[in-house]
């Protein structure tokens, strides 16, 4: 499983995927947050708190993890390497734990330069610290769980079709009710 995993996350890393996606997910995310002067703006909040982030990360992650996760089985089909990958000793549900567990630390690495969102809330807080760490960790906690979900969901599409895009397609189909219900779930 691990070998699949770093050979996975490897290969995020050795094309410019990773980068476009972690840099997408970054500029989307600081645009909405810092400049455009919209109802997301932080300063425009006059006070301390992530709420428009977590309101816009399942929406960004909506369009990049399916870009992320559209590769993981479909290439493997197309390319003929499956059945390679079949032959080594270690089982299928290794195979789909080793994607998985890739896709998701790529997911979560874009995650990471987000907590200097956290440290400058703290600075702008009057007095400094004055905000709410409990509901940001527990905001942080529900994002991983969600991108994993959307990961699961990436992976299963990946293997229905035997072309990246369309996987990538069929998932975004399948991700919006999901979300849509949710989002509308958490706001009543």
């Amino acid at each position: 499983m691990f070998a699949v995993l770093k050979k996975e996350f490897n290969s995020f890393f050795a094309s410019p995927m990773a980068y476009v996606v972690i840099g997408v997910f970054l500029l989307f995310n600081g645009l909405f947050l810092w400049v455009f002067k919209d109802d997301f703006n932080i300063l425009n909040a006059c006070f301390a708190d992530l709420n428009a982030f977590f309101f816009l990360a399942p929406w960004i992650f909506l369009f990049l993890i399916p870009a992320i996760t559209m590769k993981s089985f479909a290439d493997e089909y197309s390319s003929g390497t499956i059945e390679l990958l079949k032959t080594r000793p270690i089982s299928d549900w290794q195979i789909v734990l080793g994607k998985f567990m890739a896709a998701l630390l790529l997911v979560l690495s874009a995650l990471i330069p987000t907590l200097t969102y956290v440290f400058t809330l703290f600075k702008l807080g009057n007095p400094i610290g004055n905000f709410d760490i409990g509901g940001i960790v527990g905001s942080y906690i529900g994002l991983c769980f969600l991108a994993s979900t959307y990961t699961a969901i990436g992976l299963f599409t990946s293997t229905l079709s035997k072309r990246s895009f369309e996987s990538s397609i069929i998932m975004s189909f399948m991700l919006l009710p999901i979300l849509s219900s949710f989002i509308i779930d958490i706001n009543l």
